[in-house]
């Protein structure tokens, strides 16, 4: 089955690079009406260039409360609706101990990847989903499955992100399906540092596939899961690992 979004618009927060631009460029490519929207306007410019003439970008603070309704507003001004929200944008600005965590950089984590996909969606909803359906996928991580000694004000941002797309998809059904991919290390420049050189050699021979994820692979996830051929999936995480959270314990 090849997968279409003719006629679809799609919105895309963190569009710009990495995962989302991917996501983005594997949607035009199938017909839809692309909006990326981040922080950084020549980011944005470049990308939208990249993916086509279909697509529209709008910078934009993705933590701010107000974003959210500005930009679906102004997506459903230039395209006539929105049937397709990607909940994409993160930040990590702390690395360490959650014990240790200060209250500035946890407060911007959890208002970037937690309170953002929510307040997105419920903007997508109000203007329009709640009345003709649609489908929301947020991007979490297997950060949210486990512990981590480096990433855990991320991870735990990750975790709720993960329950928080259950409870909207319960919410929100019969008309908005609503779910998740978690990617584990991709190569982005979001994750430059667990990956280039040595480190990330290391680590890709740990996964029984014996390489990192690449954004692709994400794309091909997140097409899937917000076209029609997942029309009974709903309240789910994709994890997209390279078989890491099966691998042997060494016992």
């Amino acid at each position: 089955m090849k997968i279409r979004f003719d006629g679809k618009t799609a919105l895309i927060t963190g569009g710009s690079r990495g995962i989302g631009k991917a996501i983005a460029m594997a949607f035009a490519e199938a017909g839809a009406n692309v909006v990326i929207t981040a922080r950084k306007a020549e980011q944005l410019e470049a990308a939208a260039q990249e993916i086509g003439t279909e697509c529209f970008w709008l910078a934009s603070n993705v933590g701010a409360e107000e974003s959210a309704e500005e930009v679906v507003d102004a997506t459903i001004k230039q395209f006539g609706g929105i049937d397709i929200l990607v909940n994409n944008a993160a930040t990590n600005p702390y690395v360490g101990h959650l014990i240790e965590a200060d209250l500035p950089r946890w407060n911007k984590t959890i208002q970037v990847n937690l309170t953002a996909p929510l307040l997105w969606t419920q903007a997508a909803w109000k203007a329009g989903m709640k009345d003709k359906g649609g489908v929301v996928l947020n991007v979490a991580s297997v950060g949210g499955l486990a512990t981590s000694s480096e990433l855990a004000v991320y991870n735990v941002t990750k975790a709720a992100l993960i329950h928080t797309t259950k409870q909207l998809a319960a919410e929100l059904a019969p008309g908005v399906r609503v779910n998740a991919v978690a990617p584990a290390l991709i190569k982005t420049d979001f994750a430059r540092l667990l990956w280039e050189g040595e480190r990330g050699e290391k680590a890709a021979n740990t996964y029984p596939l014996k390489r990192l994820g690449e954004v692709e692979d994400i794309a091909n996830a997140a097409m899937y899961l917000c076209s029609d051929a997942a029309g009974w999936v709903t309240g789910q995480t994709l994890v997209l690992d390279g078989g890491a959270t099966i691998d042997f314990l060494g016992i």
